[in-house]
């Protein structure tokens, strides 16, 4: 029995008692009878339904001294994540359903909350790709700009094939291939060594993202293709998008990332390569308009692509130095900064984090706070203020872009499938994982 919470729910909060038994939600109300339930009384908190982050990277298997699922599922449920869904671009790729389905089954024996895996499209592998089961994968994700793990899906005839036939959601990594090579060079011969972060938003640049986003929008719209475009990183791009359909008619989606809303390039200049990304974190105004569309309806949902490497080697050249933040842990708190500052709402953003996702992706009995659904919580103390310590981390690459910053607002508990996974700020080591199940159809 969670007793007192502030639930926010459906775009609404009202102060309920909320029971579980077993893995499931079986009351709602405003006052419940304790009975011989355990009692957890949170008066002057928050209780929303677990986060679902739908981009994630925990580098298992082949680059496991950055993350692995298990390290990354227990940063997950310290920031109130109960479900993710991870990239397929680790060594080997997941471009078959055999290294798929190793995935799920590590998975199954290590994560600590609920966990999808996309199935990776490459220039060579659409028969593999037409195999995946759509009850049981959140999509398929293809590289329509290069990123870590070589699987740059570039040609033409190759996109057409997989915007025509793969018949469940394509999400798509954007960014011109071309644009960025030739910004690569002109950047490389004006500054050679002395190239650094603060170049990489014009490197990989606002018209490289357009040219690939808009292209992935046409082949969408041609085909009647499902379309879930990640991370989007410029003002230019929210054109593409919507916000007259309702989620569950659109067939173009977009999602937008916590460190696009939180930072800008004025960051670049202390944190350097920690900020690196892709596609890249850009100006003042591309940030101020990612908010203004998040806020109009244009972005479906709110996610992290968390992404880690070791300091060693974002400390490397900017050249050497790979792309990727790892947020996670920490996801929920960077959005409770727009909270504070009543940019956004906190039933917004339990319905973009938590809702949408759900709806989106289609997923069984998740996403909301009513009897009869799985008992994925967490507890918000929105008040509590606090600093990221590297102490606290609990990603294995042992670094945040966010150490010393004083944070308002943090998850304090975590309940996935009924059970604690972090109590009282703490990991409990218990793993209560399931296989997120997919709706076919609407």
């Amino acid at each position: 029995m969670i007793k007192n919470a502030r639930v926010v729910n459906r775009g609404k909060i009202a102060e309920s008692d909320v029971l579980i038994q077993n893995d499931r939600i079986v009351k709602v109300a405003s006052n419940i009878s304790d009975g011989e339930a355990e009692v957890k009384d949170i008066k002057g908190h928050y209780l929303i339904p677990g986060i679902i982050d739908d981009q994630v990277h925990f580098r298992e298997p082949g680059l496991t001294h950055k993350e692995d699922i298990s390290t990354g599922a227990m940063g997950a449920a310290a920031g109130g994540v109960t479900s993710f869904m991870e990239m397929p671009n680790t060594k080997p790729s997941a471009t078959t359903q055999a290294e798929l389905e190793k995935k799920y089954a590590t998975a199954k024996a290590t994560s600590t909350v609920n966990y999808s895996f996309f199935m990776g499209a490459s220039n060579d592998n659409l028969e593999e790709v037409l195999k995946t089961d759509a009850s049981q994968v959140c999509g398929v994700k293809i590289f329509m700009g290069s990123s870590t793990g070589n699987m740059l899906v570039d040609k033409r005839t190759t996109l057409e094939g997989l915007f025509s036939k793969v018949p469940m959601l394509i999400a798509t990594h954007c960014e011109d291939e071309a644009t960025i090579r030739k910004n690569l060079a002109d950047y490389k011969e004006r500054y050679g060594q002395k190239l650094s972060a603060i170049h990489h938003p014009m490197i990989r640049s606002t018209d490289g993202c357009y040219l690939s986003s808009s292209m992935a929008a046409d082949l969408a719209r041609k085909h009647g293709t499902r379309l879930h475009i990640l991370h989007i990183s410029t003002a230019k791009e929210i054109g593409l998008f919507s916000n007259t359909i309702p989620l569950q008619d659109k067939k173009i989606t977009a999602e937008v990332c916590v460190h696009h809303l939180f930072f800008d390039e004025s960051y670049y200049h202390s944190l350097g390569n920690k900020v690196k990304c892709n596609p890249a974190i850009k100006t003042v105004h591309d940030k101020e308009a990612l908010l203004k569309g998040l806020q109009d309806g244009y972005f479906d949902v709110i996610a992290t692509d968390h992404a880690p490497h070791t300091i060693e080697e974002k400390s490397k050249h900017y050249l050497e130095a790979p792309s990727g933040l790892p947020l996670i842990q920490h996801s929920l708190a960077m959005m409770m900064s727009f909270y504070h500052r009543d940019e956004l709402s906190m039933e917004f953003i339990v319905d973009k984090m938590c809702h949408s996702p759900a709806e989106l992706f289609r997923i069984k009995e998740r996403g909301y706070i009513e009897e009869g659904m799985k008992a994925d919580l967490a507890i918000v103390d929105p008040e509590l203020r606090w600093v990221v310590e590297k102490a606290d981390l609990v990603s294995r690459c042992g670094w945040s872009p966010l150490e010393g910053f004083e944070m308002k607002g943090k998850v304090t508990d975590t309940l996935c499938n009924g059970v604690w996974v972090y109590e009282n700020n703490k990991l409990t080591g218990v793993k209560a994982a399931e296989r997120l199940a997919f709706r076919v159809g609407n």
